[in-house]
């Protein structure tokens, strides 16, 4: 009669009907000897402390080891689950990823495989630096950041400043960390920093210039902006200039 298999004692691995260490299982047992070699080293009076160093350096070697093998492993695993997050987020250059709903998606399948995430936030002269931390259960972790200008876009006061940058860095770090997709294109980038559009009166008088031009002179424009809706208001005074200059003569211009 076969012997059962009970789930606490799982079956090594076979390969062509030999057993194989797992490749994780590996550190585990280098670092089981070295500890073991160093409490016998620890009992014998003859090893100096430098010998006792180099092997204490060895084994921290071997944990390091231990715990980045763990960490890829449990990311490659982590990645397969992770979905695309809906951009739900309005922006002044479009829809984005709302940073609750990456965190909402992301955290059940983060604990999961042992993963937590932090931040550290920073104020330098230059703006403000959002580091993103991605610490593992078996001790390993990476990190990345990104400096970003307060957003004073829409009267915003130092602390809506502030916080508004804080939010956009921190949803940009922690994709960057996990690798997270979204659905469409995050065009929100200037977030903190937004292009600022001509207003409805200075787009009617663009138009007004575009139809008194000749057609390539509408052809490049439609090239470069699309529409007088889009451009920039800090294009306006060098572009109004130009399109006067190009108006056809025996019409009015603006």
């Amino acid at each position: 009669m076969a012997t059962p298999i009970h789930p606490q004692h799982p079956p090594s691995a076979k390969t062509n009907g030999k057993h194989s260490t797992p490749p994780v299982a590996q550190p585990l047992q280098e670092s089981s000897a070295i500890i073991q070699v160093i409490e016998r080293a620890a009992l014998n009076p003859q090893v100096d402390i430098d010998k006792m160093e180099r092997l204490l350096q060895m084994q921290e070697r071997v944990l390091d080891r231990q715990a980045l093998m763990a960490y890829s492993a449990a990311m490659a695993a982590m990645q397969t689950e992770l979905p695309s997050i809906a951009e739900r987020g309005q922006g002044n250059n479009g829809a984005y990823a709302t940073l609750e709903d990456i965190v909402d998606t992301v955290r059940p399948i983060m604990q999961k495989h042992g993963f937590a995430v932090s931040f550290r936030i920073q104020t330098q002269e230059r703006g403000i630096q959002i580091t993103g931390v991605l610490m593992h259960q078996e001790g390993h972790r990476e990190e990345t950041s990104m400096l970003l200008p307060a957003d004073t876009s829409g009267s915003k006061n130092a602390v809506q400043a502030f916080g508004s940058s804080t939010s956009y860095g921190k949803r940009y770090v922690l994709c960057a960390l996990l690798n997270i997709t979204t659905r469409g294109q995050d065009d929100n980038g200037h977030a903190a920093a937004p292009v600022k559009l001509v207003t409805p009166f200075q787009a009617g008088q663009l138009k007004q210039l575009i139809a008194a031009c000749p057609s390539t002179t509408q052809e490049w424009f439609v090239g470069k902006y699309g529409e007088a809706e889009r451009v920039p208001r800090s294009d306006f005074d060098k572009l109004r200039a130009s399109l006067h200059k190009r108006a056809l003569p025996n019409r009015q211009r603006h």
